[in-house]
């Protein structure tokens, strides 16, 4: 990847794939509401692509129909005891070169884990993103993020300031907004759900990824 950036509204992207290098190795950590189908669909989307695709299990089998219990839920075990979780996941796995996604509460363990790792190939982020420490650098690592515009939960001015704290720590970063679309709006089974964002959001995250 160069390290030109790259911030574009994308409801109608699209995207000319580049040379697949090969199959990338995908960590996939699922949102506030637990290992849903639609998380479990969209690593089956990504294995047809070719990729080997894992999706840890971060709260256990339970799984939540509002984000208000998976929230809760999240704030009860505790951040540290989920990044323990989400690391013991990765650790088999990180020798491979992993490329770190997630969904929501699911990007912001993604981001956590790429930033931490020097053989992470890349970093895929799904409505959501996460503090980045003053000491995060990297070496041109790719990253792009899908969210849509608004969104409560990723506001214009911490998605600002999160890219160019991105930036700086040395990331190389695209972001795409989806007008009008919810939050989560890759899960089909969610208000959120919107078919054209996802659909938009899936050709760019597959052309990223034969990218890499």
């Amino acid at each position: 990847m160069t390290s030109a950036a790259l911030w574009v509204r994308a409801r109608n992207a699209t995207v000319v794939p580049g040379w697949h290098h090969g199959l990338m190795n995908i960590m996939l950590f699922h949102s506030t509401y637990g290992l849903r189908p639609a998380v479990r669909q969209s690593a089956d989307r990504l294995r047809s692509a070719g990729h080997e695709v894992w999706t840890p299990d971060l709260f256990e089998g339970r799984t939540f129909e509002t984000v208000e219990e998976g929230m809760e839920f999240k704030e009860r075990i505790g951040k540290d005891e989920l990044l323990k979780r989400a690391v013991l996941a990765a650790a088999p796995y990180s020798e491979r070169g992993l490329v770190y996604a997630g969904f929501s509460f699911g990007a912001s363990v993604a981001q956590t884990l790429a930033l931490g790792d020097d053989k992470a190939r890349g970093l895929l982020l799904l409505h959501g993103t996460s503090d980045i420490a003053a000491t995060a650098s990297v070496d041109d690592l790719p990253v792009q993020l899908h969210v849509a515009e608004p969104d409560q939960f990723e506001t214009d001015d911490w998605l600002s300031s999160w890219y160019l704290q991105m930036r700086r720590a040395g990331a190389d970063v695209e972001v795409y907004r989806y007008a009008g679309a919810g939050h989560l709006y890759t899960d089909p089974d969610l208000p959120d759900y919107d078919e054209e964002a996802a659909e938009a959001t899936w050709r760019v995250a597959l052309g990223f990824l034969e990218s890499l």
